[in-house]
C-alpha cells in the first residue's frame, strides 16, 4: 500500500476515534451528574438542583432519551404532588415524540403513582394505569406488567374485590421475589425489594379482610422480619407495624395494639400516606376506646374527620367511626350528631361513587383484556399441544406402517396390530361464566352460614312487614333488635342487599313511595315533603335527591308523567 493511502487511513482512524471518545464523554457527563444525587430519598428536593442540570443538558444536546429520564427523576425527587404531575407530563410528551410505547407506558404509570398515592385520586390514577396497561402490550419487559398488576390490585383491595385482588397481588409477589434472587444493581435490586415488600402488605391486607388471619398474621411476621431495624425500608416497616397493631387489636390486646400502632405513624406521617394514616388513627382510637379513654379516642376520630374534610377521601374500614361517634353524642349533643350525620353521608356518597366507576372500568378494561391475554396464552399452548400430538401421531404411523412391511415380508403374524390408547380429539377450553357481574355485589363476608341466615330471614320480616318506614330505624337499633354485632349487620347487609346500611333503607323507602305512585292515584297529590315523611326519609331536600338518584328522573317530572299516562289512559 502506498504513502499517500497509509495517511489518508490515518487521519481516518483517528477522526473515528475522537467521534466515539466524544461520545463517551457525552453520555458520562450524563452519568456523573445523576451518580450525584441518584442514592437519595424519594421525595428529597436536594436533588433538585442537578436533575435541572441533566434536564438542561439534555434539551440542550437534544438528547430525548435522557430528557426523559430526566424528567422521571424530577418527578420522583419533587415533593410537591402537583409539580410531580408537571414532570410527568412532560416525560409523557417526550415518550409520544419518540413514538416509543414502552416509555410511554412506564411514564403513564409514574402519572397514576403520583394520583394514587400522593393524592389519593382512585378515579384518575385507574385512567393512567389502564392508558400503560394499553401501552405495555407490545412490551416484554415483565417489571412493568407486574407493576400494572400491583396497582390495579390496589384499586380492587379499595373496592372490596379482595380475591380478585389476591390474583394480581400473587403473581406480582412472585415475580419481585424471583428477582431479588438475582445479582442485579443496587438500584434494581431496591426497587424490586420494595414492590416485594409494598406487594406483601397488600395481599396482608386482603386476607385480613377477608378473615383469613392465620395467612395475614404469617405475611406481617414476614414483613416485619425483612424490614425490621432497615432505615431503608422504614415505609415498608410502618406498613406492617400498622398491621400488628390491628392483629393485636382483633386479639383484645389493646395496649400493645396501641403501642404498634403510635410506633407506626411517624414513618406513614414522613410520606404523608394519609389514607394509611386514617387507618392507623382508627384502631389507635378503637383501642383507647375500648380501654375506656373516650376522650384520646375521640381526638384520633376527629383526625381522621379533619383529613376526609381536607382530601375528600376514605377508606372504607374507617367509615364506621362516624356511626360510632353518631351513637356516642346521641340525643345528648344533638349539634354533634347532625355534624356526623351529614359526614357520613358525604363518606357514603364518596364511597358509593368511587365503588360504581372504579368497578366498572376495571371489569370492562382491564379484567378483559387480561382474559383475553390469558385465552391468546392458553391458545398457544393449545396449538403447541396439538402441534406436540400430530408429529408424534406421525411418527407412531411411520413406525406402524414400517413393522407391517416387516411382518408381511417376513410373512408372519404376530399377534393383531392396532394403535392403542392414542386420544386426537384433544380438549376444549371450557370456559364457564360466574353469572352477570352486578354493580353493587360485595364479596362474602367469611361470617359463620348460621348467623347469615338469621339475619337474612329477619331483613326478609323487617323489609315485609314494610319496618323500613319508620324514620327512628338506625343500624344499631336494628341490630339490637336482631341480636346481633352492628358490623356483622352492616356486612351482610353489603354482601346480600348489595349496598350499605344508609343506601338499603333509601331504596326501600323509594322503592315503597314509586310503587304508591304508580298503584295508587291518591299518592300523585301528595307533595315530595309529605310522602318524604310517609317513608320515613327525614327531609324533602333529602328525599327528592334521593328519588332522583333512584329512579333516574327527578320526582316532579316522575309525577307528571304519570299523571299524562292516566289521562290519556281509555277509561
Amino acid at each position: 500500500m502506498n504513502r499517500p493511502n497509509i495517511h489518508f487511513l490515518a487521519i481516518v482512524l483517528i477522526f473515528l476515534c475522537e467521534m466515539m471518545f466524544a461520545q463517551q464523554d457525552k453520555l458520562s457527563d450524563f452519568y456523573i451528574i445523576q451518580r450525584q444525587y441518584e442514592n437519595l430519598p424519594e421525595n428529597d428536593s436536594a436533588a433538585l438542583p442537578l436533575v435541572e442540570r441533566l434536564i438542561r443538558k439534555a434539551k440542550h444536546e437534544n438528547n430525548q432519551m435522557q430528557l426523559f429520564l430526566g424528567y422521571k427523576d424530577a418527578r420522583y425527587y419533587s415533593r410537591d404532588p402537583e409539580i410531580k404531575l408537571k414532570y410527568a407530563d412532560s416525560a409523557i410528551s417526550i415518550a409520544k415524540l419518540k413514538k416509543n410505547d414502552s416509555l410511554l407506558s412506564s411514564a403513564y404509570l409514574s402519572k397514576g403513582v403520583v394520583y394514587y398515592f400522593y393524592l389519593k385520586k382512585y378515579k384518575l390514577a385507574l385512567n393512567e394505569y389502564l392508558r400503560a396497561f394499553e401501552k405495555n402490550k407490545s412490551n416484554k419487559d415483565p417489571y412493568y406488567r407486574n407493576k400494572i398488576n400491583y396497582h390495579i390490585g390496589v384499586l380492587k383491595s379499595y373496592i372490596g374485590y379482595y380475591d380478585e385482588a389476591l390474583l394480581d397481588f400473587e403473581e406480582a409477589r412472585e415475580f419481585f421475589e424471583g428477582e431479588i434472587q438475582k445479582n442485579l444493581h443496587p438500584n434494581v435490586m431496591f426497587g424490586n425489594q420494595r414492590g416485594y415488600l409494598n406487594t406483601v402488605h397488600q395481599m396482608a391486607v386482603c386476607y385480613r379482610k377477608l378473615r383469613k388471619f392465620q395467612k395475614a398474621d404469617s405475611l406481617i411476621s414476614l414483613g416485619l422480619s425483612r424490614t425490621w431495624k432497615n432505615p431503608v425500608y422504614k415505609q415498608e416497616y410502618s406498613y406492617f407495624l400498622k398491621e400488628e397493631g390491628i392483629r393485636k387489636f382483633r386479639e383484645k390486646d389493646y395496649a400493645n395494639a396501641a403501642e404498634a400502632l403510635r410506633s407506626s405513624l411517624p414513618g406513614i406521617i414522613d410520606i404523608d400516606d394519609f389514607a394509611w394514616l386514617t387507618v392507623s388513627y382508627f384502631y389507635l382510637g378503637r383501642s383507647n376506646w375500648k380501654e375506656g379513654n373516650t376522650s384520646e379516642a375521640i381526638k384520633y376520630f376527629n383526625k381522621i374527620d379533619s383529613i376526609f374534610t381536607k382530601h375528600n377521601f376514605v377508606l372504607p374500614e374507617v367509615r364506621y367511626m362516624y356511626e360510632d361517634l353518631i351513637n356516642y353524642y346521641g340525643d345528648n349533643n344533638p349539634a354533634k350528631t347532625l355534624y356526623y350525620t351529614g359526614q357520613l353521608i358525604k363518606v357514603d356518597r364518596v364511597l358509593d361513587k368511587d365503588f360504581v366507576y372504579l368497578s366498572s372500568k376495571i371489569h370492562k378494561k382491564y379484567d378483559a383484556e387480561n382474559l383475553l391475554r390469558k385465552q391468546e396464552e392458553l391458545q398457544r399452548k393449545s396449538w403447541m399441544k396439538v402441534g406436540v400430538y400430530l408429529v408424534g401421531f406421525f411418527l407412531i404411523l411411520i413406525g406402524v406402517f414400517y413393522l407391517l412391511l416387516r411382518f408381511r415380508s417376513r410373512k408372519s403374524v404376530i399377534g393383531q396390530n392396532s394403535i392403542l390408547g392414542i386420544n386426537l380429539a384433544g380438549g376444549t377450553l371450557n370456559t364457564s361464566e360466574e353469572g352477570a357481574f352486578r354493580v353493587r355485589t360485595y364479596k362474602r363476608t367469611g361470617i359463620g352460614d348460621d348467623i347469615v341466615e338469621d339475619i337474612l330471614h329477619k331483613l326478609e320480616e323487617f323489609e315485609a312487614n314494610m319496618e323500613f318506614l319508620d324514620e327512628t330505624v338506625k343500624i344499631k337499633s336494628l341490630a339490637k333488635k336482631f341480636g346481633v354485632n352492628q358490623n356483622y349487620l352492616s356486612e351482610i347487609i353489603q354482601e346480600h342487599r348489595g349496598a350499605n346500611f344508609h343506601l338499603y333503607l333509601c331504596e326501600l323507602r323509594i322503592s315503597y313511595i314509586t310503587q304508591k305512585l304508580l298503584t295508587d292515584d291518591e299518592y300523585l297529590k301528595y307533595s315530595s315533603s309529605t310522602l318524604a315523611k310517609e317513608c320515613g326519609i327525614s327531609s324533602r331536600t333529602n328525599f327528592s335527591k334521593v328519588f332522583a338518584q333512584i329512579n333516574g328522573i327527578n320526582f316532579t317530572q316522575f309525577v307528571n308523567n304519570r299523571k299524562r299516562e292516566l289521562k290519556g289512559a281509555p277509561a
